[in-house]
């Protein structure tokens, strides 16, 4: 499997099919979540931990890739998410509206498993469901 099949794979089956047994088969023991200039240890524990807290806001989350990109050893991953927001997520409400998210994904693979993650995504669209237009 290539590093953008597994990179595709991961999300497309194992996150959006929410099959937490399967992440040892992708996540290496130490794998780590980038945020911006620091690293905070996940290997597939924390990676499992995280994907049940997205399930609890976002109970029917979907990954969508719509294109990638390989520089060895990273892979760069387009994507489009979907969920309907159920359940709290910091700072936020339920609304039980579906909502769409796009952003990309940053993974580096070596020996065939995601050992570092990190990306952004845009909650423009999220952010306008708690504000309310000013009047003009």
């Amino acid at each position: 499997m290539t590093p953008q099949e597994l990179v595709r794979t991961f999300y497309e089956s194992v996150v959006s099919l929410h099959r937490p047994e399967d992440l040892p088969r992708f996540i290496g023991a130490d794998c780590v979540l980038r945020q911006g200039e620091q690293t905070v240890p996940l290997g597939p524990a924390g990676m499992a931990h995280h994907l049940a807290a997205l399930r609890e806001t976002y109970p029917d989350y979907t990954v969508r890739i719509l294109r990638q990109h390989w520089a060895a050893p990273y892979v760069i991953s387009e994507c489009v998410m979907e969920g309907t927001h159920l359940g709290p997520w910091p700072g936020t409400v339920p609304t039980g509206k579906r909502l769409t998210f796009t952003g990309v994904n940053v993974d580096r693979v070596e020996c065939g498993k995601i050992v570092e993650h990190g990306g952004a995504v845009n909650t423009f669209e999220t952010c306008l469901l708690y504000t309310s237009p000013s009047p003009r």
